[in-house]
């Protein structure tokens, strides 16, 4: 009889639970739903030149910010959570047919009359919000790349052809990732070439980005490949895997920013890509929810695992919106200011890889050491017992004891014993002591006052 084996399951990371767990599914449809709406009219609205499709867009986003706002402090109460997330379906549609009516109607008669959504109070708290996501944009999109390697590693396990095999795959991985990289700055570098070769001086200023690409490419990758030679050295080379595909993951995303500065360095235009910045979009949210997810998921006090999305879903929204603004409306900021800001991200991205990689590393190689510290102490304490016994360097008459004896100072004088009167108690509290010798002298104690100390050596 064999019991049916539930490890074969595929593994879900805690974001996709959290989002898929009982209760929050139907508001993940939702929110699904509104996504993929935005993006329809977005996408629409920029090939058929709509005018309407950037204020639908907003209608949309905003009240879902509103209605996740808004549930966020009252799902902290018991009562409420319970009907919003685990009530009959009816009611919970109820609920937020309740909450998304009046705050769409509230929102469309705001912009009717301010006359445009840019002349709305809260539309640059949209712009900060989305710039804010966008610094952290790779450390969310790094998260779950990295978590996912992790249990690639922890999963190349075995010794012998294994191990040998796991070797060439870890240095593989961790060497491959620079000619994909490199090509691709040079692919990139002649795309811009000959896209803009007729603007004015876009010759030198894709020369210039390319020198700068470069050198941060191979200097990153420099720092890389020796971390990861050092856990190969150690016999660690599943770490190598980890080291060099978050270094190629990563890059791929820093050389899609590096591309849109120099887009817009060229042009003075803020450029925008519907399909990239959408998937970047999705991925950062599910990395999102990832970094905060695996913090809550487990908790006893389940409030704050379940109250986690809405925060998601009110700020990927936010997000959402002012991303399909750049791609249907003419930027609102400088062309300056957004090429300081994408190189702001350009940093952040290659410190935050650097960290990760770094980090993870030297974890690995701490707990070698310390595999190999408690090896070495485990032989010690085994090889310990079979030491020989340094009473060869004993005087001749000297006979050896099995048993450490007390220390000079703890040992009391007491008077010979009589060995016709000697209990047996005396006899069995000494049981391996010698009968005294006629030949000694009266300098026996001061030499079994030095005997303890030759022991200890």
């Amino acid at each position: 009889m064999t019991l049916p084996e539930q490890k074969s399951r595929l593994y879900l990371p805690s974001s996709i639970r959290l989002l898929l767990s009982p209760g929050i599914r139907g508001h993940t449809l939702i929110f699904t739903v509104i996504v993929t709406f935005l993006f329809a009219t977005a996408f629409v609205g920029a090939r058929l030149g709509l005018a309407q499709a950037w204020t639908l867009v907003f209608i949309a986003g905003a009240s879902s910010t509103g209605v996740y706002l808004v549930l966020t402090p009252l799902a902290l109460f018991e009562k409420f959570r319970t009907a919003i997330l685990f009530s009959r379906m009816t009611r919970r549609i109820i609920i937020l047919v309740l909450a998304y009516a009046p705050m769409i109607a509230g929102i469309a008669y705001w912009i009717q009359q301010a006359g445009t959504v840019e002349a709305l109070p809260i539309f640059p708290a949209f712009i900060i919000i989305f710039y804010t996501w966008i610094l952290l944009q790779a450390y969310f999109i790094a998260t779950p790349v990295s978590q996912l390697l992790v249990k690639v590693e922890r999963g190349l396990t075995g010794e012998g052809h294994t191990k040998k095999l796991m070797r060439t795959l870890g240095i593989s991985v961790l060497f491959l990732p620079i000619a994909p990289l490199t090509y691709s700055v040079w692919a990139i570098s002649n795309w811009l070439g000959s896209t803009y070769r007729n603007v004015q001086g876009a010759t030198d200023k894709i020369i210039i980005w390319t020198m700068i690409v470069t050198v941060l490419l191979l200097a990153t990758y420099f720092f890389i490949a020796l971390w990861g030679w050092r856990v190969i050295v150690q016999k660690k080379p599943q770490a190598a895997v980890f080291a060099g595909g978050t270094f190629l993951v990563l890059w791929g995303y820093l050389l899609y920013r590096a591309t849109t500065i120099a887009i817009g360095y060229i042009t003075q235009n803020q450029p925008s890509n519907p399909l990239i910045d959408s998937g970047l979009m999705l991925v950062s949210v599910i990395g999102a929810m990832q970094t905060f997810a695996r913090k809550t998921v487990n908790r006893a006090d389940r409030r704050w695992s379940q109250v986690l999305p809405f925060l998601v879903f009110a700020f990927g929204s936010v997000y959402a919106v002012a991303q399909f603004y750049f791609i249907l409306q003419v930027p609102i900021t400088r062309i300056d200011l957004s090429i300081f800001v994408n190189a702001t991200v350009f940093a952040a991205g290659i410190f935050t890889m650097m960290f990760l990689i770094r980090r993870h590393l030297v974890s690995v190689e701490l707990n070698a050491y310390k595999a190999k510290m408690t090896g070495l102490s485990q032989d010690e304490s085994s090889a310990r017992p079979a030491k020989p016994h340094r009473s060869v360097f004993r005087l001749p008459w000297k006979k050896a004891s099995e048993t450490p004896e007390p220390q000079p100072g703890e040992k009391a004088e007491q008077p010979t014993p009589d060995p016709q009167v000697a209990a047996p108690t005396e006899a069995l509290a000494e049981p391996i002591e010698a009968s005294p010798d006629p030949n000694e002298t009266l300098e026996e104690p001061a030499q079994e006052s030095f005997q303890p100390d030759d022991q200890d050596y």
